[in-house]
């Protein structure tokens, strides 16, 4: 479910429907922003394998759970991550 399996196309997985969310999320928007956003979005890229607003809903959860997003007075907003350089 989180990663593409026998039954779970890669373009449906959550990690790539998190992925297309995330690029939505150029700016602040609301849930049904991001969203109308993301069908628009999958349907002038190729993605004809449906997902469901529940799905959605699943994908924006695995966003919130490794911290790529939170919720602002109602919008959805991408987290920055500053990476540390490798030391090596």
């Amino acid at each position: 479910m989180i990663t593409p399996t026998k039954g779970i196309s890669p373009d449906r997985c959550l990690l790539a429907v998190g992925a297309q969310v995330l690029l939505q999320l150029d700016e602040p928007r609301t849930v049904s922003q991001t969203w109308a956003r993301l069908k628009t979005w999958r349907r002038e890229h190729g993605h004809h394998s449906p997902v469901s607003f529940g799905w959605f809903v699943l994908a924006l959860d695995v966003l919130y759970g490794i911290g790529a997003i939170e919720l602002r007075r109602d919008l959805l907003v991408a987290r920055s991550i500053d990476v540390a350089p490798l030391e090596g």
